[in-house]
């Protein structure tokens, strides 16, 4: 090609990342300013400016050192402004050039140019074959690159010359930018296709290279997996050039795997996870899948322990600071406690705290775990009807997580936790399956051994966790279930022991909730008794706390206004102003004894009740009406009670056909209120009798008992409760069932101190003692009752 060999003092371009070449036609794009404006110069000009690429493509204002020693003179053909200040360039190359001196380095580049004439190629047949050489590599290059080239390659086919051949290949492929500048700097025109088909080569196994893993990476990929074409390429280049996949990962998973020392069968199921998430692709669900699962396995504690601390006189120490009363509990516990002390290789036993709301159950479980220096963690399970929250759900199900006893197992944080079952009598059952089955294995010492959650798949060891379980009542709890626990039960609290809990716990607590000191607020034992009566009557002590903390309230109120007292004095006087109108009035027994009205006792979840029974007797035709929320066993209980008085009605002085002639209305009050069981049969009994023959029933006695037909009086249960309800109701007489005897000493001392209990063994005994006969009948029934007898432990009378 001809040479077009410009010299003189021309501006000068700085290049970053590509090079013109002599008799090539080029555009690019300028944004810098010195660029602009040595264009600009050049423009005004003839046109010609020399392109000179720069060594640093990041520096935006090179000096000559910077730049390469040979550049080129191009021809500026046209210029377009493009978006923003930038301006689109079109060159053609004239020939090499260097710079000779610096003339301007501000506003733009500008100096001495001198240009390097083209040196001649011999015409042989070595330069011929490089010539050919060169022409047909490039057209494999341009087949494999998919760079349409037709153009270039007819120029290139036109000449003899190595020069612009190896010029024209530089200028129109990808070699790297830093070759194409030395290429530039080479003047031999022989050397320089050398070199040129040396980086050509190279280029062409790059692109076969390419080709390859285009190819390997398709097979494996899908029509609907596209968007993991480039990860996947990035695959099988790193196979391609033999580095290793990253496999920290999978390693890190490997080491805590083999760390856990589990069991072979539990090992080899986990790395076996581990190898099928390495061969996942990236980003499909079974990626997140396995992953969530191995990391919920490593966080589970296999072989983190707590060390436990098993002394008896430490745990009865910890029990009397947290809680007063409540001895036969305690005693219990620490007998649980002894038994771990003598013989560590046992199974822990599973305990079950069954009482009233409020009493302390759950309490006494975190008093356990801090006296045995046990972990601990809660699982309600109050409401719960689907198995799978049990034990899991199998890991196949979109958002699969484990079940709650291996959940609490992560939150405890070691794997000889205390794990407090709450409310077990709660649960429910459905078409999605019974959780209180699911616990029967949980709660096994034999089977949880090998505890198998349907989310974890392997077996986990839970004979080191202590479970303890509570409930309201037994009456819900499977029998399977309650097999499996060994029952602890917790009464009621006394009004005395409510004083006391109060005094040393409740109060001081909420004082310091507050804010306040004792010298501030000073809540005497009689305002307290009177909360107990008339604002709370629970079995427990929560709404005990929450009036005291009302009155913590009023008293802040008070401290803070403008005329604070120093000291605020809370008594039964003025607990009104703190707490409102009261909420119960104390119990009153009739004034008078009544015809057909009987005190019954009842049983509920948070404690005992007192149950009056009315009767009324009317002209009818023997039908028999029985109202106030009844279940079916008490209405059982009031039809047997009626079998019993047609059966006897001539010892009892009763019309023998009355069941004819008379119709029977049996009220419970409080209809809104259900009502169900058999402990209200004499009660019934009693105030049918009374109603019939018109005698009076004593207003200071109250009694609870199961009727037979035959007149038997039978066991019942709640006795503690029932004659705490006794007291506050003010009687002064129960009558129990002879087979109750025994419960006696299980009731609180101040209770029996201050009842008289009288034991039946038939309803004879109960119409003896509650009903006020005229006096010759008295005379004649005094010799049918035996001499009241003394308990060992109580000076009230016991009288069968």
């Amino acid at each position: 090609m001809s040479e077009n060999l410009v010299s003189g003092v021309l501006p000068i371009l700085a290049l970053r990342g590509m090079t013109v070449f002599p008799d090539q036609t080029v555009h690019f794009d300028v944004g810098r300013m010195k660029s602009i404006k040595a264009l600009e110069v050049a423009m005004k000009g003839d046109q010609n400016v020399l392109l000179v690429p720069q060594k640093d493509i990041v520096e935006d204002d090179p000096a000559l050192s910077g730049l390469y020693p040979i550049g080129t003179v191009a021809k500026v053909k046209q210029v377009l402004k493009n978006q923003g200040d930038n301006l689109r360039v079109l060159v053609t190359g004239l020939c090499r050039a260097k710079i000779v001196e610096l003339g301007l380095s501000e506003p733009y580049l500008s100096g001495s140019v001198e240009a390097l004439p083209e040196m001649e190629a011999a015409d042989n047949a070595r330069n011929q074959a490089l010539c050919r050489e060169a022409n047909a590599l490039y057209g494999i290059y341009c087949e494999l690159a998919e760079h349409p080239a037709q153009t270039v390659q007819l120029r290139m086919l036109s000449s003899k010359n190595p020069g612009f051949i190896a010029d024209s290949i530089a200028q129109n492929s990808g070699i790297d930018y830093a070759e194409k500048a030395k290429l530039l700097c080479q003047m031999n025109p022989v050397r320089r296709l050398e070199a040129t088909l040396r980086l050509l080569h190279r280029e062409v196994e790059m692109l076969h290279l390419e080709a390859d893993i285009q190819q390997k990476t398709h097979a494996n990929i899908d029509q609907g997996q596209k968007e993991y074409f480039l990860r996947e390429q990035m695959r099988v280049i790193r196979e391609e050039l033999g580095e290793e996949d990253e496999m920290a990962e999978f390693n890190e998973y490997r080491e805590k795997i083999q760390a856990l020392h589990l069991p072979k069968e539990s090992e080899d199921k986990l790395l076996k996870d581990v190898d099928r998430l390495k061969k996942q692709t990236f980003g499909s669900a079974e990626t997140s899948v396995l992953r969530n699962y191995l990391d919920t396995v490593l966080e589970l504690p296999w072989n983190i322990k707590t060390k436990e601390r098993v002394d008896v006189a430490q745990a009865a120490k910890v029990l009397n600071k947290d809680h007063y009363g409540m001895e036969k509990v305690k005693e219990r516990i620490l007998e649980t406690i002894a038994v771990r002390q003598m013989a560590p290789e046992l199974p822990c036993q599973i305990l079950c705290l069954v009482g009233p709301p409020g009493v302390g159950k759950t309490s006494i479980a975190y008093s356990i775990a801090h006296s045995l220096n046990r972990k601990m963690a809660r699982i309600s399970l109050g409401g719960v009807n689907d198995e799978a929250d049990i034990r899991g759900h199998r890991k196949t199900y979109v958002g699969a997580m484990p079940g709650r006893i291996l959940s609490a197992m992560i939150q405890a944080g070691s794997n000889n936790p205390l794990l407090l079952l709450d409310e077990i009598d709660k649960m429910g059952s459905d078409h999605r399956g019974d959780p209180s089955a699911a616990l029967l294995e949980v709660l096994d010492s034999e089977q949880n051994k090998t505890y198998r959650d349907h989310y974890l798949e392997i077996p986990y060891d839970l004979s080191d966790v202590m479970f303890i379980t509570t409930a309201n009542t037994l009456d819900t709890v499977p029998r399977p279930l309650l097999d499996r626990m060994e029952i602890i039960q917790l009464n009621s609290y006394t009004d005395e022991e409510k004083l006391m809990i109060a005094k040393e716990h409740l109060v001081p607590k909420q004082l310091s909730r507050h804010g306040l000191k004792k010298s501030q607020l000073k809540i005497s034992d009689d305002a307290i008794r009177e909360i107990t009566a008339c604002y709370t009557r629970e079995s427990g002590v929560r709404n005990l706390e929450r009036c005291i903390a009302q009155i913590c309230r009023k008293a802040d109120m008070q401290l803070v206004g403008e005329e604070a007292p120093r000291q605020i004095k809370v008594n039964g006087g003025n607990l009104e102003a703190f707490l409102g109108v009261r909420k119960f009035l104390p119990d009153r027994i009739p004034s008078n004894n009544e015809i057909g009205l009987v005190t019954g006792l009842a049983w509920t979840s948070v404690g005992g009740e007192t149950l009056e029974v009315e009767v009324n007797v009317m002209k009818g035709t023997g039908k028999l009406e029985l109202t106030g929320n009844l279940g079916d066993v008490m209405k059982e209980s009031a039809h047997a009670a009626l079998s019993y008085i047609r059966a006897n009605s001539d010892k009892l002085g009763i019309e023998p056909d009355f069941y004819k002639t008379k119709d029977i209305h049996v009220h419970f009050p409080e209809g809104a209120v259900p009502k169900d069981g058999p402990s209200a049969g004499v009660t019934v009994c009693t105030a049918m009798v009374s109603a019939l023959t018109g005698t009076p029933v004593r207003r200071d006695i109250a009694m609870t008992g199961e009727i037979s037909i035959r007149g038997r009086v039978m066991m019942i249960g709640g006795l503690k409760e029932k004659t705490m309800a006794a007291l506050r109701h003010g009687v002064s007489t129960v009558i129990i069932p002879y087979d109750n005897l025994r419960d006696l000493e299980e009731i609180d001392q101040t209770v029996r101190n201050s009842l008289n209990f009288v034991t039946a063994k038939t309803v004879d005994t109960v119409l003896d003692t509650a009903l006020v006969r005229q006096p010759d009948i008295v005379t004649a029934m005094l010799a049918d009752i035996p001499e009241k007898v003394k308990t060992k432990t109580r000076k009230p009378s016991i009288r069968q």
